[in-house]
């Protein structure tokens, strides 16, 4: 059996996974976020390490799984969210800075655009971990951390590993460096030029791995077992998810619905085309080993239901959402554009905000819950149409993941605005299935990637709208896109 660990933005998912790929396990842990100032996104690094070890332990618990049953670990994590840290006490030297943080905008406006888009495959903006370190490291504490050798630095797969081992490995893998906008995704290493523009010492980074291989064994005893246990699998949350939903061959793509949306599409040994909002990132192929991938992030998607829980608290849990949207036959000209922390792909606006068109005296929460998934599927379809062009292919159907995909309501919504097939695997969880799926290869449980995916089954939802309604709909959307995009402009 594999234990699969996915570090997420709003929570820790444990599976403990058998060879058939049903789940013996689970555990989760919600992680909460910081906002010291408006746009400033934080995380406890301790808190997100406290969170893997209780769920892990209640999914091993649940599993009743002995060190002697458990064959390797899989880590897949948040991506961009930056953490820096002691390497003699292992203590955080700062709070996490969480990928949704805007605390940079003014540097990164500053930054050669094309230079970065050609090296890292990038664009200019805080999302991405290189203005976040660079932020960090002009504290003086950090800064002298660093002088002295002891800082250490990297996303999150890096702070769970080197925790887990007792400190023994300080690894990432390519697909989590890729998103640091500091690793060069042509020579596939860190990049000298690069680190001197963010000020960045080569020495307090991570050794750069295979996703599928040898990230050192992690400590039985933190997990309650007798023996320790190698880590042989490491993606970040999307490309992991890309992985476990068998899209490791150029052309095949899916979408992933969590605290934001991400879609992606392999292409295999080709680069592809970035631009139009789409950014080139590291995937992995059949055997882990690095590959290219276009993206179009969406920076929230299940985030503005949560906010609707619990910033405006409409209503009492996200599932509620199903009922309400479905419990009224239109939107009536309501749409939320969820930019609560700038708009990611196809727009790229960082000075975007959230905006809700089209109330009146009769909108009720239902509109706004109906609102608020309605984004997730118009965003979706935005990214998509871009996608299609700048990858020159199209998709004949739409594989999704994530814990959006239990909403039904959506899912035909989804269907119906894109005007294809979209296809829910029987596992959601996809995210830590991919971190397993890379652990199983290398550690053997597996002898190849067709195996590890060999029972999965996939519930399609076809679409059952005319294209003329997807189209108004659409229609609708794009307006308020524009009315948020001028919004966010005129006030710069």
């Amino acid at each position: 059996m594999l234990l699969g660990i996915d570090q997420g933005t709003t929570g820790t998912t444990c599976l403990v996974l058998d060879e058939t790929l049903r789940t013996r396990g689970r555990g989760y842990r919600e992680v909460a976020q910081h906002y010291p100032r408006p746009g400033w996104v934080e995380q406890d690094p301790n808190e997100l390490w406290e969170s893997v070890l209780a769920a892990a332990n209640d999914a091993l618990e649940a599993a009743g799984v002995g060190a002697r049953d458990l064959a390797a670990i899989g880590i897949t994590n948040q991506r961009e969210t930056t953490i820096v840290w002691d390497r003699v006490t292992g203590d955080p030297a700062h709070r996490a800075i969480v990928w949704q943080d805007r605390r940079t905008a003014e540097r990164c406006a500053e930054l050669p655009a094309e230079l970065l888009l050609e090296r890292t495959g990038l664009v200019p903006d805080p999302y991405f971990s290189a203005t976040k370190l660079e932020w960090l490291l002009a504290h003086d504490e950090i800064r002298r951390l660093a002088n002295d050798g002891t800082l250490a630095a990297g996303t999150v797969d890096s702070w769970l590993i080197w925790n887990l081992t007792g400190g023994r490995v300080h690894a990432t893998d390519h697909t989590n460096a890729s998103r640091t906008m500091l690793y060069d995704i042509r020579s596939l290493e860190w990049s000298d030029h690069l680190l001197a523009l963010f000020g960045v010492p080569r020495a307090i980074l991570p050794e750069v791995r295979a996703s599928s291989g040898d990230f050192g064994t992690a400590r039985g005893s933190l997990l309650g077992l007798t023996s320790d246990i190698p880590i042989h699998g490491v993606a970040g949350d999307q490309q992991a998810a890309l992985f476990g939903q068998g899209c490791w061959a150029a052309g095949q793509g899916k979408n992933t619905y969590g605290t934001g949306a991400f879609l992606l599409l392999n292409t295999g040994t080709e680069r592809g085309s970035p631009g139009g909002g789409l950014l080139t990132t590291v995937a992995c192929d059949a055997y882990g080993r690095p590959a290219y991938a276009l993206e179009g992030a969406i920076f929230v998607a299940g985030a503005a239901v949560q906010w609707l829980r619990d910033g405006l608290g409409i209503i009492a849990s996200a599932a509620e959402t199903e009922s309400l949207a479905s419990g009224i036959t239109s939107n009536d000209g309501v749409y939320f554009v969820p930019a609560l922390t700038g708009l990611g792909a196809p727009q790229w606006e960082p000075a975007a905000r959230g905006t809700i068109v089209g109330l009146t005296r009769g909108t009720t929460r239902a509109h706004l819950a109906r609102a608020a998934l309605e984004a997730m599927a118009f965003a979706t379809a935005d990214v998509l149409e871009v996608m299609q062009r700048r990858g020159r292919c199209s998709f004949d159907r739409l594989r999704v993941d994530g814990g959006a995909t239990e909403n039904r309501w959506l899912m035909q919504f989804q269907a119906d605005v894109l005007g294809v097939p979209v296809e829910r695997p029987d596992m959601a969880e996809t995210t830590a299935l991919g971190a397993a799926g890379l652990a199983g290869i290398a550690a053997g449980v597996w002898p190849n990637a067709s195996a590890f995916l060999g029972t999965r089954h996939f519930q399609s939802f076809t679409p059952g709208t005319s294209a003329a309604a997807a189209r108004a709909a659409r229609e609708g959307w794009a307006r308020a896109v524009r009315a948020t995009l001028t919004w966010a402009r005129d006030g710069q």
